[in-house]
């Protein structure tokens, strides 16, 4: 399933986040959906449900929204975009967090994909 998100689901994600951190840039998880449903000409730019959660974690990851635990937040709305798209993620935060750190540091889009796209297969 190629599942489009909006902001309400977003913030339902980190309200999970331990110590539920509050948003000081609501613009983040706003530029967060609008990336991940981006289109060019009638054409996704993120057209297979790893690259649209490559999106997100990349705009979550490279721009903090909450006070505090950012890579978290992105490593669990990716995790849990892709378990609502019906394909869950079998490795854990170890595993996560290094990839929200490399997507952070200015890793690729198409190669945080190319990573997420392992954790699904």
């Amino acid at each position: 399933m190629n599942l489009r998100i909006d902001l309400a689901w977003i913030l339902a994600v980190a309200q999970q986040i331990p110590g539920d951190p509050q948003v000081v840039d609501y613009g983040v998880p706003v530029a967060a959906e609008a990336r991940h449903r981006a289109e060019i000409l009638d054409h996704e730019v993120y057209p297979e449900p790893h690259h649209k959660a490559a999106a997100l974690l990349c705009e979550l990851a490279r721009n903090p929204s909450l006070e505090m635990r950012n890579l978290l937040f992105a490593a669990t709305v990716t995790a849990a975009y892709l378990s609502a798209c019906g394909m869950p993620v079998s490795p854990g935060l170890d595993t996560v967090l290094p990839l929200a750190r490399a997507a952070r540091d200015g890793l690729p889009v198409r190669e945080v994909a190319s990573q997420i796209k392992t954790w699904t297969s």
